[in-house]
Order: C-alpha cells, then structure tokens, then sequence
C-alpha cells in the first residue's frame, strides 16, 4: 500500500518542500464534487443485468431535473462512504493483518539479508538477483512502505561494492514498482480494481506475467547499464547520506533458519492455493481475504508465534495499511456525492460522447495518461480504484474497451507515478534515507519512466488487439 501522509525533509537545507496529505485533497474534492452537483446537468442511463454484471444501456441515456446536495451532504458522504467501500476496506486490512504476522517471523528480513551477504562481493548479480526479490514481493504483496527498512541496507552495500547511492535506492525502489505496477497477484490494486469493476478476481493474469517479464528486464537494463557508467567513470559516483568504502553490517538474521523456509513455503502455498481458487472456483474478495486470514494465522503457527502474538501481530498489519484502507472510504464519499447529485451517468455520457470520435485503442491510452495524473491527487493504488474504476469500468462498456484493459490502464498509470510524484510519501521517506534529492532522482529517473510508458502503451494496444478479458 502506498503512504498517503506525505511530506519531505531536503536532506541538505533541512528545510521542508513539501507536506500535504491525501485526506486534505480528497476532501476539497468531495466539496468540489458538492459544488458540481448545483452546474452540471443531472442525467440517468438505464442499466442492466448481463452475464451476473451490471451495463448501462448505451442510447438510454436522458437529462432529468437536478439534484443539488447540501453542505452537511459533504460529511454525511463520508460515513456513507466508508459503508459503501466496507467490503474493499475490510479485505485491505485483512490481508494487511496476515503480512504484519508475515513480517514479524522474521523470515522475509532473514531472506533478504541472507541474499545480501552472500552476493556482497558479487556486484555483478546484485542488480538482477535483488531487484527480483523487490519485483516479486511488489507484485505478489503491494511491497510499498516496507521498502524503505531495505533501502537502509542495500543502498550502503552498493556503495561498498564501488557503486552509489542512486544504484542501492534504484534496486529497492525501481524493483518494487515494477512488481507493483505489473500486479500479478497484488490485491492491494489488481485486486481491488477488478472487485468493483466486477471482473473475476486475478483474472487476466498470463498478460500480466508477460507485462512483468517485460518491466523487468527493462529496469534490470537501466539500472546496470548505469552501473557500468559508474565504473568506467568513478566521478559520477552520488554516495548520498553514505561515504566512500562504507563498509556494512546487516542488521537482519542472514541466518536463512529451517523455521524461516518453512515460513516461506507455507507464504508461497497461500499463493498456489489463491490462483486454484480464483481459476477454478470463482472465488472473489470473501473467499480471498479468508484464504489470507487462514494461512496468516498457519504462518503465525509454523513462525512459533504464540496465540497472543499472532492477534498483535495482525493488529501490526492492519496499522500499517489503516491510511490506504481509509481513503478507499473518502474515495467512495466522492461516488456519493456524484451519485445523489445524478452525475455520475451525466459524466459517462458527456466523457463517452467525446471518446466515441477515437478509436477504442486510443480510448485505452488515454484512461492510462488520465490514471497516471490522477495518482498525483491519490497516491494510494486502493484508494485510486475506488475512485476511478466505479466510472472507467462502465464508461469502457460504452466505448469498445474491454474492463479488463481498462483495468490494466489504472495499474499501469498508479505504477509509474509512484516513482516521480512527490505527493507519495514512500517515495520522499526512501529518497531521504538514501540521501538523494528530490530533483536528482527525477533527473535520473525520467528516462526510464519515458520507457515505462513506452511499454505500457504497447501493452495497452496488445489488449484491446485481443480483447482482453473474460470481458
């Protein structure tokens, strides 16, 4: 999940460049969205029930008489809201919980500490081996905050392996994005977009895979080829908070411990398990959460937790995902609003009747580009399906895109930004544990972010080439 307080310290001046907090946007959106509801004309589309979904009726579409909310609306939404969004909202914590009693078996820091130690002399496999680790946690578990603990290790190791600063942060950072952009398996985006969408949970994943492959190899190539710049030309080094021959020490168990690869593998089972259940029996965020819950409570058990600890340790879990959980209920306020104020059929026809004019590959790239900025208001991957998908997934029904791209183009735009918009705070707190400006890491980055998007365009294109779906 993605921080949503966020505020950064310059590393050098100490003065502060930036503190806003998503909750503060969100709700000058939903008094926006109140004051909209007295402009804008209020319409209604007919719907109906199509293959166990709900599609608007495309010519249905009629103005009616508005409906204005009041000032006290902006706050009964909330509530409202969070109602509305408590299926969503309660799977998020849930399966927040079991990686809090993930994390505190101590088995994923062993995994990564031992991986460190035995490549601190192997810089050459550094890159690709560890970058994956990062990139299979992002797209299996929505890595985000926890990043920023690994980024204390790997970012001196790279120095003292001759490389620098922008290097250690690149591996952690770049590496869990690309598994959270590509989502595989991440419910914490993939997840939650497809449930409101009312697509089959995971669908859709052989592309993503592909998606992943692909995202992959491209940041691996990035990150090396500038690696191999560092050692032809030593002076471009950028050591950050870190000095020349800093020598580390782990502060984790490199110990990979019998316990630890038992914990692992029933982590991994939990995963076999959730791609039965979704392929072969249907199973949606009730039985997901479940399944989470049950093999959170097995790890827990096979960790040697005690009862006691277990329930802690979850309570942990859910703290850290409690702000991400909450903005998917002020995301819902907005729907709210729209909804009493008859908009929402209004700015699907409106949206529709200009998109109808392009092709529906073109309609695909532009829902990307507007996910992609859309992120800078709400930097939670949940919190931004709750606010889009309840309208991208039926305005894709009106203009020939698949819900399923659809929903590929809220993953690929949510992805890319996490790395450039300074509203993320996971993205202020990583740089500022490695010590790398704001301004240095985008000049850095932003080429990679251009074949980012480079990439995902062609994707998007694959998938509306062959129709993907189920729908």
């Amino acid at each position: 999940m993605q921080q949503d307080k966020l505020e950064h310290q310059d590393s050098h001046k100490g003065k502060k460049t930036f503190d806003i907090n998503a909750f503060v946007l969100l709700f000058f959106v939903v008094v926006i969205s109140m004051i909209l509801t007295y402009i804008m004309p209020a319409g209604e589309y007919e719907r109906l029930e199509k293959d166990g979904r709900t599609v608007v009726v495309p010519d249905s579409f009629e103005l009616i008489e508005q409906s204005p909310v009041g000032f006290f609306h902006i706050f009964t939404s909330i509530h409202a809201g969070m109602i509305n969004g408590a299926g969503i909202i309660f799977f998020v914590l849930i399966v927040g919980g079991a990686f809090g009693i993930l994390k505190a078996t101590g088995a994923l820091d062993a995994l990564i500490g031992n991986l460190t130690s035995k490549l601190a002399n192997k810089e050459l496999l550094l890159i690709p081996v560890i970058m994956l680790f990062f990139a299979v946690a992002g797209t299996l578990m929505g890595l985000a905050e926890e990043t920023i603990v690994y980024i204390a290790i790997i970012t001196p190791l790279a120095i003292a392996l001759g490389l620098d600063a922008i290097v250690g942060y690149a591996i952690v950072s770049l590496g869990a994005t690309i598994g959270f952009m590509s989502a595989v398996l991440n419910p914490f985006n993939v997840g939650v977009a497809q449930s409101i969408a009312e697509l089959p949970t995971f669908s859709g994943m052989g592309l993503r895979l592909i998606l992943f492959v692909t995202l992959y190899i491209a940041g691996v190539l990035y990150v090396y080829r500038y690696a191999q710049k560092l050692k032809a030309n030593p002076e471009l080094k950028f050591l950050g908070n870190f000095q020349e021959g800093t020598k580390v020490e782990f502060q984790t168990n490199t110990k990979l411990s019998t316990r630890h690869k038992w914990v692992l593998t029933t982590f991994l089972f939990n995963f076999v398990f959730l791609i039965i259940g979704v392929v072969k029996f249907g199973w949606y965020i009730t039985e997901i959460a479940a399944l989470f819950l049950l093999f959170g409570i097995l790890i827990g058990i096979v960790g040697k937790l005690k009862p006691n600890e277990i329930a802690d340790r979850f309570i942990d879990g859910t703290k850290e995902v409690i702000s991400g959980a909450l903005i998917i209920g002020f995301a819902q306020a907005i729907l709210i609003v729209f909804q009493d104020g008859k908009l929402v059929d209004s700015i699907l026809y409106f949206s529709a009747s200009f998109l109808s004019q392009l092709s529906p590959i073109l309609n695909a790239i532009g829902m990307f580009f507007l996910q992609l900025f859309l992120n800078f208001l709400v930097p939670s991957g949940s919190g931004q399906a709750a606010l889009t998908m309840p309208i991208m997934a039926p305005l894709a029904d009106l203009v020939g895109v698949t819900r399923q791209t659809a929903v590929l183009a809220f993953q690929l735009g949510d992805g890319i930004s996490n790395s450039i918009f300074p509203t993320s705070g996971v993205l202020l707190a990583g740089l500022a544990v490695a010590g790398i400006p704001f301004t240095k890491w985008i000049k850095w980055v932003l080429p990679f972010i251009f074949i980012q998007i480079v990439i995902s365009i062609v994707f998007l294109i694959i998938a509306q080439a062959i129709q993907y779906g189920p729908f």
